[in-house]
This record gives structure tokens, C-alpha cells and sequence, in this order.
């Protein structure tokens, strides 16, 4: 199929699920459609069964979407942009040795906890790897997805507080996350020497590069925005911003997730209050949020369709492993986030349950599948990549749904907490 014919296919199954989530199941948005494709793939292969040329061309319409490219290099860079483009900065602020601590301590504690766990839990089932492979998968599921986390944290009730912290802490943990990732990944390859040195100049020019790329291209599309009053084109500049700066900080071998979230901060903060007008304002914001909908809708059912590959290569020790594994995550994070929230309450209170809430809202998603596939064979790509399907689809469902009622009951128990107390 042409690269037409497979968007038009993807398309059409999205727009259907959309249309089935919101006319019977009436769930958020991109939980809904994950389910309903995930439902309709697990048909296509009981389906298979019986009739196996269903199922294989199902497999090869799908295998043909190369999905760590189609979210890393095409839908990330929007998904991002339109996302810090609603997040307040004077918020953002307020939470930023939080969030600064969860993106860099909080992530490395729990690349470290979960290797550690999956290196001595694998021959239990069966299953053997290198240390080293064991940390490559704890770096991948780590990081917080912010495409998941934006996606269901702004339809799920949560304080304003709460929501910018798990929030901003997905917005910038992507950096330190891959950073990680590619240094393991070159221990593991042995691709070149990597040195303390190395993994220091590979922070500085992804994570702090992708900053400062950020803040010029953000700052030029503001100098642009604020000479001319015309919303068609002031809507192509930021498009322009997205699709060409992603592009060169690729490029330049920058940190293209962050460069997109200082530019959308920056737009959406000081170019919204001092270079826009409100029609401009207006169009701007239903043009992002339409893109933002529109690309949720294709990954997710994106997601829910991979399972048409990933199903008939899970074995019952995998399929066991991937159970406990969801637990053993779900304890490095709430590790993971008890580490800043530690080092900071001698400097500001938080109510009981922060922790709970932000190991339980720290989602994972796309971002975490498209690591995997980017696994060598030799690296455990086809054991690991079924074990962060299965966090995923738990993370969405179970975490998603249920993060708001958990706030209401964590909340509704605060309401005695002392004056200047953080109530998450």
C-alpha cells in the first residue's frame, strides 16, 4: 500500500472508533479509541483463526506502519507544541524544583530500581538477559509519556497543582529519558566508547541544546507575531515552527521533544499575551487543540491496532511476567517520586498524598513503544517490547481512568490540612 492508502486506512478505523467511543461507550476520548481498536484487533485474530488470510493481511497493512517513526519524528513534534501551549508558565514556576527533581533524580532512580528488579525476576520465568539490556528497558518505561499524561490528566477533574506537576514533569522528562536510553543503548551495542564525559556532552547538547534551540525559535515566531495582525498566517508561523524546528533539531542532534515544549511555552505564554489579537487567539487555539484531537485519535487507535502484531507472540511466562512487571513499575515510581518529594519537605509542605497521586498519574504510552522497537534483537526487543505493551495498555486504562476518582477521595481527606499545606 501507498503512503496515502495506509493514512487513509488509519483514518477511517480512527474516525470509526471515535464515532463508536462517543455514540456507546462514551469514555475519554483516546482511552475509548485504544479499547475499541484493541477489541477489533483481538477479533481479527480469533477471526484469523479460522480464516488466516484476515488476520495476515491485516498484519501486513499494519506492519507497514513503522510506528516508532510515525510518533517520533511526525506526531510527537505537534503533539508537544500543542500541548505547552496551554500550560501557564507562572504555574509551571510555582512547581519547578518539583518537576526538575521528578525529570532527572526521579527518572534515574527509577531506570536503576526497575533493571535492577527485571534482571532478577526474568529467570524466573524462563527468561534471560543481560544486566545491562534489563537497565536499556528501565530507561524506556521510565519517563512519564506526555502524550498520554496531556491527553487524560485535562479531562480527569485534578487540581490545578497536581495537573501542573505531572504535567510539566512529562513535558521534560523526555530529555533526560532518552539521554539515558541512547547512552545504555550504546554500552549495550558497543557502538563507540561511552565515557562519564560522553553521557555529560550527550546531556549538554540534547537536553540543554534543545532548550536554547527552543527559546530562539520560540522567541523569533514572537518577534514574527507581534509585527503583523493577520491570524492565517500568524497559524502558519507556528506551524512552520513545529514542523521546521523539529526538523533541524533533529538535525543538529538537539533534543527536538523539548525544543517544541520551550517554543510552545513561550507562544502560548508571552506570545499570546503581547503579539497576538484576540481573533488571532482564538483561531490559534482552535487550530492546536483540533490538531492535538485529531493526532491523540490516530495514535491511540494506532496503539490498539499493533496489537494485531504483538498478540500472537506473547507466551504464558511472558504474559505472567508482564503482570508483575506492571506491579514492579508501579513501585520504582512511587520510589522514584518519594525521592524529591523527600529532598523538598524541609522546604515546602505536601499533603499526604502527593505520592500516591503522582505515582498513580505518571502514565506511560507511546513514546515508551516506540523506545522499544527501536531495541536491537540482540538487546531482548521482542521480550521487552510485549512487557511495555502490556504497562501501556494497564497505564491508559486503569491509571487513566481512575486517576480522577482517586483525587477526589485523596482530596476529600485533606480538607483538614494546615493553612499554606499543598492539597494535591
Amino acid at each position: 500500500m501507498s503512503l496515502f492508502q495506509l493514512i487513509a486506512v488509519l483514518l477511517a478505523f480512527a474516525a470509526l472508533f471515535g464515532y463508536l467511543n462517543v455514540r456507546y461507550l462514551k469514555l475519554p476520548t483516546t482511552i475509548g479509541i485504544m479499547l475499541i481498536s484493541m477489541m477489533f484487533s483481538l477479533l481479527l485474530v480469533v477471526i484469523g483463526q479460522f480464516v488466516p488470510s484476515i488476520e495476515l493481511t491485516a498484519e501486513k497493512i499494519i506492519g507497514q506502519i513503522d510506528f516508532e517513526n510515525v510518533l517520533l519524528d511526525v506526531m510527537l513534534s505537534y503533539l508537544l507544541f500543542a500541548g505547552a501551549l496551554h500550560v501557564d508558565l507562572s504555574d509551571l514556576a510555582k512547581q519547578k524544583w518539583v518537576i526538575a527533581l521528578m525529570a532527572t533524580v526521579g527518572v534515574l532512580t527509577s531506570t536503576a530500581l526497575i533493571g535492577t528488579a527485571t534482571y532478577f525476576l526474568m529467570p524466573l520465568f524462563g527468561l534471560e538477559t543481560k544486566f545491562i539490556h534489563c537497565l536499556l528497558f528501565g530507561a524506556l518505561i521510565s519517563p512519564t509519556d506526555p502524550v498520554a499524561v496531556l491527553g487524560i490528566l485535562k479531562k480527569a477533574g485534578v487540581g490545578k497543582s497536581l495537573e501542573t506537576k505531572i504535567t510539566g514533569e512529562s513535558l521534560f522528562n523526555d530529555g533526560v529519558g532518552v539521554v539515558v536510553f541512547l547512552a545504555l543503548l550504546g554500552i549495550a551495542t558497543g557502538d563507540g566508547h561511552v565515557s562519564a564525559a560522553h553521557i555529560g556532552e550527550m546531556f549538554v547538547v540534547e537536553v540543554l541544546g534543545g532548550i536554547a534551540f527552543g527559546a530562539a525559535i520560540g522567541f523569533l515566531a514572537y518577534y514574527l507575531l507581534k509585527r503583523i495582525d493577520n491570524y492565517q498566517v500568524e497559524v502558519l508561523i507556528t506551524l512552520a515552527v513545529v514542523t521546521g524546528g523539529y526538523a533541524l533539531a533533529s538535525y543538529w542532534h538537539l533534543s527536538g521533544p523539548l525544543a517544541m515544549v520551550v517554543a510552545g511555552l513561550m507562544i502560548g505564554n508571552h506570545g499570546r499575551l503581547l503579539a497576538m489579537s484576540d481573533t488571532t487567539r482564538n483561531h490559534l487555539d482552535l487550530f492546536w487543540e483540533l490538531i492535538d484531537e485529531v493526532l491523540n485519535a490516530l495514535l491511540f487507535a494506532l496503539i490498539g491496532l499493533e496489537l494485531i502484531i504483538v498478540a500472537n507472540q506473547f507466551s504464558m511466562n511472558t504474559f505472567l511476567l508482564g503482570f508483575v512487571m506492571i506491579i514492579v513499575v508501579l513501585a520504582s515510581r512511587a520510589l522514584a517520586v518519594s525521592v524529591p518529594v523527600t529532598i523538598l519537605r524541609p522546604f515546602r509542605q505536601f499533603s499526604e498524598g502527593t505520592v500516591k497521586m503522582l505515582t498513580w498519574g505518571g502514565l506511560r504510552g507511546g513514546i515508551s513503544i516506540a523506545l522499544a522497537l527501536a531495541l536491537p534483537e540482540e538487546a531482548g526487543r521482542g521480550v521487552f517490547l510485549k512487557l511495555t505493551y502490556m504497562i501501556v495498555i494497564f497505564s491508559i486504562t486503569a491509571q487513566g481512568l481512575t486517576v480522577g476518582k482517586l483525587y477526589a477521595r485523596i482530596n476529600s481527606r485533606s480538607t483538614g490540612a494546615k493553612d499554606g499545606e499543598e492539597i494535591v
